[in-house]
């Protein structure tokens, strides 16, 4: 008898913006090619959505100075590629993603990739409606929601900076 795979993870990738409205990405570690996201990472059962926010931020970039401004209304899922190796693929069979806004609080100075267990090389600010062209194909339809989802608070963000 063959372990039947559960479903999707739970994950959660988090559109961090600047005081000007830019959304930070990454490069991941674990890739030859340039391969630019957002920070995520998947939900413990015992978390909420804003615990992992805050948790994945802080071991990803190194640094806790952001506060969470919204939560998506919904879910989007995404099957891994049939290529796709690793752990993961061997328990799920893809992503299932709610995605979390917040406000960039410190300097840029202040984030660090270099944590206990570095996952990206570099990062960047880039314009909320620049990060679908930066994803790989599967991911896409996230990166699409995000900037529906989220643009109208990016602009307000904006407009209280002003």
């Amino acid at each position: 008898m063959t372990d039947q795979k559960i479903d999707y993870r739970q994950c959660a990738a988090m559109v961090l913006f600047n005081k000007v409205g830019e959304v930070l990405v990454a490069e991941r570690n674990d890739m030859t090619k340039p391969a630019w996201q957002l920070p995520q990472g998947g939900i413990e059962q015992w978390e909420t959505i804003q615990d992992t926010a805050l948790r994945e931020l802080e071991e990803e970039i190194g640094t806790s100075a952001f506060t969470i401004i919204s939560i998506a209304d919904e879910e989007i899922a995404y099957d891994w590629p049939k290529h796709f190796n690793g752990q993961l693929r061997s328990k799920w069979v893809g992503q299932r993603v709610t995605l979390v806004a917040l406000k960039f609080t410190g300097r840029d100075s202040e984030i660090n990739l270099n944590t206990s267990k570095p996952e990206f090389r570099d990062w960047r600010w880039v314009c909320l409606e620049d990060i679908p062209g930066l994803i790989v194909p599967f991911k896409r339809p996230i990166y699409d929601y995000a900037v529906c989802q989220f643009t109208p608070i990016r602009d307000k963000l904006l407009m209280d900076n002003l």
